[in-house]
């Protein structure tokens, strides 16, 4: 076993991880084989053995947990502190961008965040203003307020702008305009109707946005979307981060989606100083549009990355390991170890079957619960 920055023991591939020198790095981690500890020693190896500056390293984590216990890790190891670094869940890092360069991209640096139900509050008080035809039954006007709202936060985890939403619906016009464009079906008042629900979402979108900006308020979707805006539109200020952060570093990568991926990518180049920790398996974020597909995306952005698979597990015996593999086949083919089984990637074969470094045997039981609530129970 090697010994890590924060005299932890490392295994020989944890190590391989840890001191990777520069370039893009993927580590595939199962359940228990020290992914934290691995992000987290090798921010301490670029400090200690590569003199980086902690300010030169930026850590995205996925909870205010993560990265609270990341900064507490490194601050115990460092001896003049970590006070610099920035380590940060990916919505308080834009946040911190468009407090200090909001106003680049005509966005009030005091604006203040909403949340659901501050948000459906919003077009609620201000129905009047959205032309709903298709998604305002009589019955019930605001039935559908919290579907639209969930459609356009799904639109800005995809980076699609309200504006670039407008014009698409416009496309759609065309094309049922042309003569010689067959989708849609241009003969059935269907086509008509498909139309213009579209219309109507894409400028329910741009409504809703505008409300928004008139209250000085941002969704937690907004975040990301303005952050990306400012980075492409003011590549002065991009120029500014890609020089402060030399070492890009993403843990949970498998819950990322598009517009998050595109705001790493953005940062780490040109160096492509970036790591990225990612298990499939443990995704929890795919209902918000992340997936296994953003580790497939990174080895066709970065077919020379390294890759590192984690396998050692220091939580559980062989025989829980073994269980839960076989338990976790089924979801395949929409796991990455099955989508990279015939190595045509630059990633080659990735492997996740575990294997235990503690001996014995463990017991295995089985709970079944009748109802949701008597299975939360248990």
């Amino acid at each position: 076993m090697a010994t890590g920055m924060s005299n932890v023991q490392l295994n020989a591939e944890q190590q391989k991880a840890v001191t990777h020198g520069d370039g893009p790095l993927l580590i595939v981690a199962g359940a228990g084989t020290g992914k934290t500890t691995v992000v987290t020693e090798r921010i301490l190896w670029l400090i200690q053995e590569k003199k980086m500056k902690p300010e030169h390293i930026l850590a995205l984590t996925f909870t205010e947990k993560a990265s609270g216990e990341m900064i507490e890790r490194i601050d115990r190891a460092l001896p003049y502190g970590y006070l610099t670094l920035w380590a940060s869940t990916f919505h308080a890092f834009c946040q911190r961008m468009l407090e200090a360069h909001g106003l680049d991209i005509g966005i009030p640096n005091d604006f203040r965040l909403v949340n659901t139900t501050d948000a459906w509050l919003l077009v609620r008080k201000n129905l009047d203003r959205f032309h709903l035809d298709y998604y305002r039954p009589l019955g019930n006007p605001t039935k559908f307020i919290h579907a639209l709202l969930q459609h356009f936060s799904r639109c800005k985890d995809e980076a699609i702008e309200p504006s670039a939403y407008v014009e698409y619906a416009k496309t759609v016009q065309l094309d049922m305009d042309n003569p010689t464009s067959p989708p849609l079906d241009k003969g059935r008042k269907g086509g008509v109707t498909e139309i213009a629900r579209i219309q109507e979402i894409a400028d329910a979108y741009h409504t809703y946005q505008q409300i928004l900006l008139e209250n000085s308020a941002l969704d937690f979707g907004d975040l990301l979307l303005y952050t990306l805006r400012l980075f492409r539109d003011r590549p002065a200020i991009l120029e500014k981060y890609r020089a402060q952060f030399q070492h890009v570093l993403v843990d949970e990568f498998q819950d990322t989606n598009w517009t998050q991926y595109e705001l790493v990518k953005l940062l780490a180049a040109p160096r492509n100083n970036i790591t990225v920790v990612s298990d499939d398996d443990q995704a929890i974020y795919r209902w918000r549009g992340a997936s296994y597909n953003n580790v497939l995306v990174f080895a066709r952005d970065f077919p020379t990355a390294t890759k590192v698979s984690l396998v050692a597990n220091y939580r559980s015996q062989q025989n829980i390991l073994d269980c839960a593999y076989a338990f976790i086949q089924h979801n395949n083919p929409n796991r990455l170890e099955a989508q990279l089984s015939d190595g045509k990637t630059s990633l080659g074969v990735v492997t996740k079957k575990l294997v235990a470094n503690r001996e014995g045997t463990a017991t295995v039981e089985y709970l079944h619960g009748v109802t949701a609530f008597d299975e939360a129970r248990a």
